[in-house]
């Protein structure tokens, strides 16, 4: 299992000279498993890249949406396999408190795009889950989601295979002040023994409670999820647009002191474009 990361931003798009050791892109991270099967996560700005190197084959997509705010589909119109002639592209979007399946379409109609989405040559299916399926196949691959506790709702990922898990848990509020979708200790068991847990790691304490509801973790509350679900490496992500890559460096540090007063055999990174791994 290969897992690359191609946009690592959360709420907007951050260019300029002080992003770029760690990316400017929103959300997208790409797996690719060992039996060639492509599985996406979230269509930021991030996909964009990605699709440069997926336009060059001809198999299956496989896209899950966590939710259908902007910085999670704003990059799908620019993703160049949905122009590909008869490709076929599978979305299965988040569970979202109004169920908008075709969102991450329908951004591309009206005086939103000059492209109708209903125009596009490649085979698009919306595959959404029914709401008691919590489990499901992709290729080798099995599929576990969990509702993540932001604004709207939407759904948190994991994908296993190969005898490999990863845990995609962004847009993630672990203490909210609204009522929780999911509690800290289901966290722990949905990502129990994982050997990646990307995680939501937006906001420092120094922003609370001024950004408190917003749907987004403190990073070191994110850390000790990770420490507790006795993950092997953890990816902090979603870095806030405002946030430079100094300051990106001088959060992934804190967190390693976190760390380090645990006592955990952890090994922490803070997610950047361009960063594979193989599990």
């Amino acid at each position: 299992m290969q897992v690359t990361f191609y946009g690592v931003r959360g709420s907007c798009p951050s260019p300029g000279p002080e992003f770029i050791k760690y990316g400017g892109n929103t959300a997208c991270v790409h797996i690719n498993l060992d039996d060639g099967t492509d599985i996406i996560l979230d269509a930021g700005t991030g996909i964009k890249k990605l699709g440069d190197k997926l336009i060059k084959q001809t198999n299956d997509i496989h896209l899950l949406i966590t939710h259908n705010h902007w910085d999670h589909i704003q990059g799908f119109p620019f993703f160049a396999p949905i122009y590909q002639p008869n490709r076929n592209i599978l979305i299965t979007p988040g569970q979202t408190t109004h169920n908008e399946h075709n969102a991450i379409l329908e951004q591309m109609s009206g005086s939103y795009f000059p492209v109708d989405y209903k125009t596009l040559r490649s085979n698009i299916k919306i595959v959404p889950q029914d709401e008691d399926i919590h489990s499901w196949k992709i290729g080798s691959a099995t599929i576990t989601r969990l509702a993540m506790n932001h604004p709207g709702g939407g759904s948190s990922f994991c994908v296993q295979a190969d005898g490999k898990k990863v845990a995609y848990i962004t847009d993630n509020e672990l203490y909210p002040p609204y009522k929780k979708n999911t509690d800290f200790l289901d966290w722990v068991s949905f990502s129990q023994d994982a050997d990646l847990v990307i995680h939501d790691a937006q906001y420092m304490l120094a922003d609370m409670p001024a950004k408190a509801g917003w749907g987004h973790s403190v990073a070191e509350e994110a850390v000790k999820l990770a420490m507790g679900c006795r993950a092997k490496r953890m990816a902090l992500y979603s870095h806030d647009h405002i946030r430079t890559d100094d300051e990106i460096a001088e959060i992934e540090s804190h967190c390693q002191d976190v760390i380090e007063i645990g006592g955990a055999d952890l090994q922490l990174f803070a997610a950047a474009e361009g960063l594979s791994l193989i599990l």
